[in-house]
Order: C-alpha cells, then structure tokens, then sequence
C-alpha cells in the first residue's frame, strides 16, 4: 500500500495548498460542511442532499452499502463504523480492523467481509447482528476485497505482496492464492465467473477465473496511467478504471478493447456504475464527482463534475434510489517546513468527518 500511500500524500498536499490559498482569500470558513446544500443542480441533477456529522478520529478507505437495510460500512483505520443513513445513527461498529480497507458484502450468505491491510487478514461478520464469526490469513496488506456469487468466494486484492487470496464465504476458508506480477488496486465482479482487478504500478487489469483460480488476461489501461478505483455495466460487459491521469478508461470486458476515456476530476479513488440510470461516477479527492453517461454500449458522453468537498476520494452507490455517499473531513493547514520535515502535512480538524449523501 506504500505507492497509494505515496500518491494520497501527493493529492493531499495539492489539496492543502488549495486550502491555504481559500483561506488566504478569506472564502474558507472553517465552520462549515464544506457543501452548500442549497447549490443548485447541474445536467446530471445530483446534488447534495444531506450532510451527516459523525466526528471521531482517524483516516478512512472503501465503502460499501447494504441497500436493504440502508446501512453504510464505513472503513476507519481499527473498525468499520455501520451508519443508518436515514436515521444519522451509529447502529454498531466491526471491531478490530487493524488497518482495514475494504468491505464486501455477501447478501445470499448473510455475512460481510473486511480486508485488515494491518493485520493482513479479512474478518468475516453477521450481516445482520453485525457479530464477528472469524478471521483468515491473507497475503500482505490486503487492500480491495470483493464478493464473488458465483462461486460464493472472497477475494482480496494485496498489495505488498502482489497476488490475491481466495477464501471461501461459507466455511471462512483459504482456497488459494493467485500472483498477478504486480500491484493490485480496486476490483469487482461479474457474477458469470471473472473477478477484474486494477494493477496500479503497470496500468494494466487483469482478468480472473474465480474457479480456478487462474489469470485469464492482461490488458493494458494506455492512454490510462496509475489505476485506482474500479466499476462494472454487467449487462453490457464494460468495465470503468478511474485513472490518475484524470481520464476514466472504458473497457470491454471480454475484450480488453478500451473504448473509451472521458475525463474525470484529480485523485479518483472509487468508481461506481448506476445500471438503471446509466451513469458511471469517478470521486476524487479534488472535490468533485465527476459524471458520465453510458449513452450506448459503445458511446460514452462527460456529463459533469458535482462539486463535493475535498478529500471525498471514496464512494457507496444504492442502486434503488441512485443516492451516491462521500465521506471526507476538514484539512488542517499544514505546519512550518522544519529542516527534519521540510514537507510536512496538516492533519485533520477535530471531530469534522462527514458523510455527504448525494441525489437527483
């Protein structure tokens, strides 16, 4: 994880930089969401419905939602904090995460999943009493997991050591190992079989038989550079890599044939695809969400940039009501340059994360 760690730091300090500048201009207000919730929408009509305050400390990564119960999991270095989005409540925590990532949600199973970079294991727990049934080992910083159905397995992607492992969802068992011969970033699922993973230090995605365990493909991201978040139009078999050089890299997803790379803002870490309104979503770290349309399975059109709030890098989509979730927190100014740290980072004000809930 120490190149994301690298890239994050280098956002970071450009965002910083933004911050200092805001604030010198006097148009910052510390006080405040970050948002305007009464900005009007744009062409794609999302826009920020609620902001809710949760607080507390800590960095965050991936989230992942549980539309029937309207529960948001969200990563916080040592737990997963389950979030009532329509009540704002806190309704339980999935403790001892060390390091953790990642969340992957099995709904046929009842069970969810975490990949605990720090510890280099998954925890696996009730979907529903949010209660840890157990752990397995994984290979080295496991960062993006994900839930296979087809073969009912758990796939985490690691990313010191440059391989996955494969756990079986029922029993919480290991069933292998699989070397990618690079870094693994985000991944999704198919449900036909094929696990698609990011490898961020070749620009490449990898294809995956999730029965055997095996590489099937290795297709080149170029003109995309550094891949970061990951999503998929099942139906349609296009895949969407949200790329560091600001474009989002389209896909066939049994091809590898790119077909397209509209833009997007700086810092993306998540994509996600919405396959009943057929947009495509890249959150970056910049501070917006940028938007596009799949207008055909072959022609795919920039819509817009939402603007969020800086740091609001990680994203959850509910299908059923097309609301998209950001997480992110106020930025300190950075401290003076020192000859020991003569680039030093600002960290977080006290107690300001947030989840912004987005709609149409």
């Amino acid at each position: 994880m120490a190149s994301k760690r690298l890239r994050w730091f280098a956002t970071f300090a450009v965002l910083i930089a933004v911050f200092a500048l805001s604030m010198w201009a006097g148009r910052t207000n510390l006080s405040a969401p970050g948002v305007e919730a009464a900005a009007p929408a744009g062409p794609s009509g999302y826009h920020l419905i609620k902001t809710i305050k949760l607080g507390g400390e800590g960095f965050w990564d991936y989230l992942a939602f549980d539309s029937p119960t309207r529960r948001l999991f969200i990563s916080r270095g040592t737990k997963v904090v389950v979030l009532d989005v329509d009540s704002e409540k806190v309704v339980g925590e999935i403790p001892d995460t060390t390091g953790v990532h990642g969340i992957a949600l099995a709904p046929d199973l009842g069970k969810g999943f975490t990949s605990n970079g720090g510890a280099g294991t998954v925890t696996m727990f009730d979907l529903k009493t949010l209660q840890v049934l157990g752990t397995a080992p994984t290979g080295m910083n496991p960062d993006a997991i994900a839930y296979d159905p087809a073969t009912q397995r758990v796939f985490t992607m690691n990313g010191r050591s440059g391989d996955a492992t494969a756990i079986d969802a029922k029993s919480g068992k290991v069933v292998g190992t699989i070397a990618l011969d690079g870094k693994p970033e985000f991944e999704v699922a198919d449900g036909q079989g094929h696990i698609y993973a990011n490898l961020e230090n070749k620009s490449e995605l990898v294809q995956i038989d999730s029965k055997n365990l095996t590489v099937t493909a290795r297709w080149p991201l170029a003109p995309g550079v550094s891949p970061s978040g990951l999503a998929i139009d099942a139906k349609n078999r296009r895949l969407f890599s949200g790329c560091h050089n600001k474009m989002m890299v389209v896909l066939d997803a049994d091809t590898g044939k790119v077909i397209a790379t509209p833009p997007i803002g700086l810092g993306v870490d998540a994509d996600r695809f919405d396959p009943e309104t057929n947009f495509a979503f890249a959150s970056t770290g910049s501070g917006v969400l940028s938007v596009i349309h799949e207008d055909s399975p072959d022609k795919f059109s920039f819509v817009e940039d939402v603007p969020t709030q800086q740091g609001a890098r990680t994203m959850a989509l509910d299908p059923k009501t097309h609301e998209v979730f950001l997480v992110t927190a106020q930025f300190a100014p950075p401290p003076a340059a020192t000859p020991d740290n003569p680039h030093p980072r600002g960290g977080l004000v006290p107690d300001s994360f947030v989840v912004l809930v987005f709609g149409r």
